[in-house]
């Protein structure tokens, strides 16, 4: 007969176990950020199944691995047009996205610019010279949603 106190202890360990896996899967996107990573790769290394990565990194990080994902690249990119060795056209094969037109869409996403427009703040800003007045601040990014997540419009009765 277990006593009782062990269940808990049992789930306590458990969760443990869960959050050096999800801080080994978010290591390797942060070492391995330019490779092709995906969902179900990262759920091999962690020994997990893919929805439940899913559903525990966004518990633990507050988004999906797959946002995470995008958002260091985007880091990195941004980190590459301020050092001035880039040109805009060829960062998004060094960090690793599919295709420059992603790549872009998801950079003006979350910095709030494209990235020829950012690195040409960055190189003015270097310069002395006061931004464009045309420049606005980073909007928050949109969420996704996935054909089959969208909520399906309500009948309209005449």
């Amino acid at each position: 007969m277990c006593h009782p106190s062990w269940g808990a202890a049992r789930a306590a360990a458990q969760r443990l176990s869960d959050l050096a896996r999800l801080r080994r899967v978010r290591d390797l996107i942060d070492r391995e950020y330019a490779k092709p990573l995906d969902v179900e790769a990262l759920a091999r290394a962690a020994d997990m199944p893919a929805g439940r990565l899913s559903r525990q990194f966004r518990l633990a990080y507050g988004r999906s691995p797959y946002a995470y994902l995008t958002a260091r690249r985007v880091e990195r990119a941004a980190a590459l047009l301020r050092g001035g060795g880039f040109v805009a056209a060829d960062v998004w094969r060094s960090v690793g996205c599919s295709s420059p037109d992603v790549f872009r869409a998801r950079f003006t996403e979350l910095v709030g610019m494209p990235p020829d427009a950012y690195r040409r703040l960055v190189r003015e800003a270097a310069a002395g010279t006061p931004p464009p007045p045309a420049v606005r601040p980073a909007r928050r990014p949109a969420v996704p949603i996935r054909n089959r997540e969208a909520s399906a419009a309500a009948p309209r009765l005449a």
